[in-house]
């Protein structure tokens, strides 16, 4: 008979865990303090390689020299690199023992944007695009931080190597912005010629969210975004006159207001849709009744059911109100579809897990659960390759935390993606992306908790 004071068998085992968590504990913990000091240590090599990457953008499927400067910095700590892969993009891989292969992606184009940042390491570069004209060339979109987080990622895995088992595969893609550069890779046999990923992770810097702070949304993140063209016929004549035309202008206003219903009447008010008249271009001449227009949309969903209703319906609707103006069928609009990309869809399970991880690192306080956007990311074709393979992007703040904190005020009003101000606060948010997604990866390398 055991005595007052002693211990169970059970009770034993209890002690021991408890012991055993927190040893593992402080082992994370002089981990985590380890990893900060090394990428806080390496950051001046990052900020110069940042640098240069900002000072020298390119635009999509142009990123020769962008790619030819990531697969130098990835071979010389010990990746196989491959290039040219579809196109201008890049693989490396790196094989440590047995385990789970994870790809972690980062995209490497520029934007056609006149850089009005006034940073001393200001793009002042220019390029012809692809209809020969000359064009300003930025980093606007944050794939600069992308990328150099990326390197920073992959210098300290290879660093902690005694901390992970498994198949690295880190890619630039070229023409994100084009949202051509996945698919081509893709076809270029990603997934065939080289290690079939377990899991991919890509990160996006946020314009309006703080340095320091990461977020995601759990399932869709971004949305299906397609391009409409609609070309409208009428039968032009003199503006005096108009009872002996067919106006396209007046017939193309009432397709534009007419679409709207696609959303307001045959969307359920609980699913995200979005139709937009980007474009309107008819007539020379003030006093001349034009013979055509010309309308441009962008249609924007998560599901495929509202994607399909909003295409078909745009159809639907610009013929229907042609046959109502009294044009004969074959003046009907023309209407024709290009430059349609997926929505991005962060598995529910790897969000979760990655969040917990996240929280861990940098504290709960510090990682978001965000709602989706309206935007589109071609990553979301890499988790669409079956059978699928769980795919997660999460966001990573690039906005001086007093900049956001003074937004939220109404005092400022912080320079979104894609403008010629936008200029991350560079060194915390490239120092969350290293460690963020070098965090990840680890995690990811090692079997989940039971």
């Amino acid at each position: 008979m055991l005595g007052r004071n002693a211990i169970s068998g059970e009770g034993h085992v209890q002690i021991l865990k408890v012991a055993i968590v927190s040893s593992l504990l402080a082992m994370n913990g002089a981990v985590a303090d380890d990893m900060d000091k090394a990428v806080a240590a390496d950051y001046p090599y990052l900020d110069a390689l940042y640098k240069h990457l900002h000072s020298n953008p390119e635009i999509s499927f142009q990123e020769e020299k962008t790619a030819a400067r990531m697969a130098v910095e990835l071979r010389k700590i010990g990746f196989y690199v491959t290039e040219k892969v579809g196109g201008h993009g890049i693989v490396a891989v790196l094989k440590n023992g047995s385990g789970p292969t994870v790809m972690v992606r980062t995209d490497l184009d520029g934007l056609p944007v006149k850089e009005q940042t006034g940073l001393e390491f200001a793009s002042t570069a220019t390029t012809m695009d692809d209809k020969d004209t000359l064009v300003p060339v930025m980093h606007a979109c944050g794939h600069d931080v992308h990328m150099t987080s990326l390197v920073g990622a992959a210098r300290r895995l290879v660093a902690m190597r005694d901390k992970w088992q498994g198949t690295l595969v880190m890619i630039g893609q070229p023409a994100e912005e084009k949202v051509g550069g996945a698919k081509a890779m893709l076809e270029d046999g990603l997934f065939e010629r080289f290690p079939r990923p377990d899991y991919n992770i890509a990160l996006h810097v946020s314009a309006s969210m703080a340095a320091g702070e990461v977020g995601m949304a759990s399932g869709y993140a971004l949305a299906n975004v397609d391009s409409v063209d609609i070309a409208v016929k009428g039968i032009g004549g003199h503006g005096a006159y108009p009872h002996t035309t067919k106006d396209p202008v007046v017939l193309a206003s009432q397709i534009v207001v007419a679409l709207q219903t696609l959303v307001s009447r045959e969307t359920s008010p609980l699913e995200p849709a979005v139709v937009t008249v980007g474009s309107f271009h008819a007539g020379t001449k003030h006093n001349i009744i034009s013979d055509g227009a010309h309308l441009q949309l962008t249609v924007r969903s998560y599901s495929d059911e509202v994607r399909k209703n909003l295409l078909t319906g745009i159809k639907r609707v610009a013929r229907a109100q042609a046959a109502s103006y009294g044009l004969p069928e074959d003046k009907w609009p023309e209407v024709t579809y290009s430059e349609g990309t997926p929505a991005t869809f962060n598995n529910p399970a790897l969000t979760a897990r990655v969040k917990g991880v996240l929280a861990g690192k940098f504290g709960a306080e510090h990682v978001h659960t965000l709602s989706p956007v309206m935007g589109a990311e071609d990553f979301a074709y890499y988790g669409l390759v079956e059978p699928k393979i769980p795919s997660l992007m999460f966001w990573l703040g690039a906005a001086k935390p007093e900049d956001v904190a003074a937004a939220s005020r109404g005092e400022k009003k912080l320079p979104s993606l894609h403008s010629p101000f936008f200029a991350p606060d560079r060194q915390t948010a490239l120092r969350t992306g290293v460690a963020a997604m070098t965090t990840t990866v680890i995690d990811l390398m090692n079997k989940p908790a039971e």
